[in-house]
């Protein structure tokens, strides 16, 4: 499911985190089997967990705690900065990523819950330096000023073209609404997935 328009966005992140504690600690019980070694055998609080996951093309091992959002694993571990952290609470989807091809926000789902999938971050959509469609169209566009929203609303961007909800200016920004840029820059981001949806149907 993408994300949701954000007024249809209820859960907080708090919220979020209390009702998936239990599904993570069961899930850093298992064996991690990319690298074959066996979590730890109880998921307290302060317990590391090494988990592999797969960023951008790339198996990629981490140590984090159970408690620790894919948003902190790929920033803080990682060193993928370019998923920014906003409001860190799922209200602003600065934080976007695509998971197994659909967009989520990155803070509000944990690191071992994200075992098996494919996650792809803002650095990952470029071929070489050939950009993706969105981010030239965002460059041609000027849809962008401080930047913080920015590749959060590229990776929306994406999955709305995939997804094909360009079929209008309206249906954009229905489809992009789970996304703030407190710029306002929200026509000219309209405009770039326009933009970008005509060049990807070439």
């Amino acid at each position: 499911m993408p994300n949701p328009p954000h007024h249809a966005n209820t859960h907080t992140r708090r919220t979020v985190l209390k009702s998936t504690t239990v599904a993570a600690a069961s899930t850093a019980l298992l064996p991690d089997a990319a690298s074959g070694a066996a979590s730890p055998a109880a998921a307290n609080p302060g317990d590391v967990v090494r988990v592999t996951l797969s960023v951008n093309g790339r198996s990629r091992v981490v140590d984090v705690e159970p408690r620790v959002t894919l948003l902190d694993a790929l920033r803080e571990r990682l060193g993928l900065t370019g998923t920014k952290k906003g409001c860190d609470r799922g209200e602003c989807g600065a934080c976007t990523v695509l998971v197994d091809g659909e967009r989520i926000k990155s803070c509000l789902t944990l690191a071992v819950m994200r075992r098996g999938s494919e996650i792809t971050t803002v650095e990952g959509l470029a071929d070489g330096d050939r950009l993706h469609p969105v981010q030239a169209a965002f460059i041609r566009h000027d849809a962008f000023q401080c930047g913080g929203c920015t590749s959060g609303q590229i990776m929306s961007a994406v999955a709305c073209v995939r997804e094909g909800h360009t079929g209008s200016e309206a249906e954009i920004r229905e489809w992009m609404s789970g996304n703030l840029c407190r710029c306002a820059c929200y026509q000219n981001i309209v405009a770039a997935v326009a933009d970008a949806a005509r060049e990807v149907r070439r």
